[in-house]
């Protein structure tokens, strides 16, 4: 009986073998970790479902600078400007698509990792807990400017066809660079900062989904209700951790006054002040996503 098992029974030597590559370390897996992130944002490298959504919503922020480029091109040559849209209100526009496009791949980009709790491989590299924050971080970033920054080019070059003049346009406009670029990168940063803070912490993707939604939706409402029943005085200071936030921070950079029937024209903070609260809202989620990735168990 012996003999027949030691018959049956093989040992191979399979034994290590040095890695001889090029060892990229620390920045290029930050740099890979990024772009991996990145993709993922966008489905791309996964099955055809997984782009629908992202790829849905990615156009429908482009469809009023589709409009305006349209209106350009066919009134192009008449002596006549038409500006159906305008920068500063864009941002309210995309504003619910944005906030769909981070609640659809914030989970994607965080809480999956926690589900099949393959941290540990990050963790086990050259990259510690805040290179994976600031990459995922980057990552959702960078896509939500495919949504903010990319329809406000299209929407400059839409409204400088309307005018019949692009490069007189671009002369005259100048200015607007600076905004637009500002903007965008604001508002991209403070959604995702509280949809990866969420995500962070709830890692199924139906509860983050449902929660980086309710978050923005909530705030909103109660900013809206407040300052319509309480002194303004007092309900002023829920504008600073609502989306309200973001819309008065833009106008203040494209320097527009609210009109008369926005919450913000009741409120007495100047628009520093919303930029201010932004920025806070940034630092203090990342702060806390970077808390929770901290202590998650690998």
């Amino acid at each position: 009986m012996s003999e027949q098992r030691s018959g049956s029974s093989s040992i191979y030597d399979l034994g290590y073998r040095h890695y001889e590559g090029v060892r990229v370390g620390r920045r290029g897996t930050l740099l890979t970790l990024y772009v991996h992130g990145l993709r993922a944002c966008f489905g791309l490298g996964r099955r055809a479902t997984s782009k629908i959504f992202p790829w849905a919503l990615a156009i429908f922020a482009f469809v009023p600078a589709i409009i305006q480029l349209g209106v350009g091109a066919v009134v192009s040559g008449f002596d006549q400007k038409i500006e159906l849209f305008k920068h500063e209100d864009y941002f309210t526009y995309v504003r619910i698509i944005l906030v769909l496009f981070c609640a659809t791949v914030a989970s994607e980009l965080v809480g999956k990792d926690q589900r099949n709790r393959t941290l540990a491989l990050y963790f086990s590299r050259a990259v510690s807990r805040s290179d994976y924050v600031v990459a995922k971080f980057a990552a959702l970033t960078s896509a939500m400017l495919v949504l903010t920054l990319g329809p406000q080019l299209l929407l400059f070059v839409g409204n400088g066809m309307a005018a019949d003049d692009l490069a007189g346009y671009a002369r005259d406009n100048w200015d607007l660079v600076f905004p637009i670029v500002a903007g965008s990168v604001l508002i991209s940063a403070a959604i995702a900062s509280v949809g990866l803070c969420i995500a962070a912490y709830l890692p199924r993707r139906a509860y983050s989904t449902a929660s980086i939604v309710g978050a923005f939706v909530i705030t909103l409402s109660i900013a809206h209700i407040l300052m319509s029943s309480v002194d303004p005085s007092v309900a002023q200071f829920a504008l600073l951790v609502s989306p309200v936030a973001w819309e008065g921070s833009i106008l203040w950079l494209f320097r527009v006054d609210p009109g008369s029937g926005n919450v913000l024209s009741d409120a007495t903070f100047g628009g520093w002040v919303y930029l201010l609260a932004v920025l806070v809202t940034i630092a203090a989620t990342f702060a806390l996503t970077l808390r929770r990735l901290g202590r998650v168990s690998t």
